[in-house]
């Protein structure tokens, strides 16, 4: 691999232009990008002041590819512990404080020890702080209130949600497809 290409992922939109996720945002590194439209796979809509080459070929990186062909979104999101990080913003529904995900546990507000399910209508995002306190409790009895209902997010909340935590690399040239939606200041 050449030294520094690294550096160089490529923002993945669908056939519609918009990302395939924003958050985690839909990149491949530069060499998938590249293969995929070697072989046609993907439409090239910008690219870095950076090539690559072999003996017979010369190729500028793609920042940004489209795919030829529209993939759907789930109906429904996934019930994962991520998706409720990101469904709570990273935020204890106990405090309204963000934390980094790693600073996060997954509450069941009907402990499961009293026949709680884990559900999107019953799982929230937690400080330790404040599932300890909580324990084996309802919110109630922990002495706690929730800030938000627990409930089934929509995708497009979800991917709504992923654009307020951008990556730590965003190229210039991505600019114009990751915030399509947002109005213009005049």
């Amino acid at each position: 691999m050449h030294v520094g290409l690294r550096e160089y992922p490529a923002l993945v939109l669908n056939a519609d232009f918009r990302p395939l996720s924003y958050f985690p945002l839909s990149v491949w590194p530069w060499h998938e990008a590249v293969k995929a439209a070697l072989l046609g796979r993907v439409n090239t809509v910008a690219v870095y002041d950076r090539v690559v080459r072999s003996p017979t070929t010369r190729i500028a990186l793609p920042s940004v590819i489209s795919l030829k062909e529209y993939v759907r979104p789930a109906a429904r999101p996934a019930f994962t512990r991520f998706n409720v990080f990101l469904r709570d913003r990273f935020s204890c529904q106990y405090c309204d404080h963000r934390f980094a995900a790693n600073d996060l546990t997954f509450d069941h507000v009907v402990p499961r020890s009293r026949g709680g399910r884990t559900t999107w209508d019953n799982v929230v995002t937690a400080c330790s702080i404040h599932n300890m306190q909580k324990g084996s409790r309802t919110p109630q009895e922990g002495g706690l209130r929730l800030r938000r209902r627990p409930r089934v997010p929509t995708n497009w909340e979800l991917q709504d949600n992923g654009r307020a935590f951008p990556p730590n690399y965003l190229h210039q040239s991505w600019n114009d497809y990751l915030y399509w939606d947002v109005e213009l200041e005049g």
